[in-house]
């Protein structure tokens, strides 16, 4: 039977595997890990929205008087509010809402489809829509959201 000289300092195939193994899962972690800055800045102010909008609508709903969302140069505005407390700006200065049309978000309880399309000056071919079908609650969405006929 063959014996290993006692100065031979080589590894075997299954600790090359092992350490080539732990390489991999290291180097996966890392990569996921990293994100797109700007992505991520887009998918909080998308995320703020939804939930500006969805509390602008409840207080439309609450107290019987319309509400609107236009965008503006520098951030957004919500017009009718009694009480005009929610935020006006965006959480990362180079977001911008594309081609923003006014949304209203009440007082009724069913409102019509609507979408806004926010991009990041940086990356400005990456885009994420918030919308609402009109019964449910503002989402953020990758994709533009389809319309009554199921066209994007």
């Amino acid at each position: 039977m063959p014996t290993l000289a006692a100065g031979n300092k080589g590894f075997t195939l299954i600790e090359m595997l092992v350490v080539l193994a732990i390489i991999a899962i290291g180097t996966a972690g890392v990569s996921l890990s990293l994100r797109d800055a700007t992505q991520s800045a887009l998918e909080r102010d998308a995320q703020r929205l939804a939930a500006l909008l969805d509390t602008a609508r409840a207080q439309s709903r609450a107290t019987g008087v319309p509400v609107v969302w236009q965008a503006q140069a520098s951030g957004f505005e919500f017009q009718g509010l009694l009480r005009p407390n929610l935020p006006r700006q965006w959480l990362d200065a180079q977001t911008r809402a594309v081609n923003a049309q006014a949304l209203l978000l009440g007082p009724e309880p069913i409102i019509g489809a609507q979408a806004v399309a926010l991009s990041h000056s940086a990356n400005p071919a990456a885009m994420l829509w918030v919308s609402t079908d009109g019964l449910h609650p503002f989402t953020v969405q990758a994709s533009p959201p389809m319309d009554s006929a199921g066209a994007r």
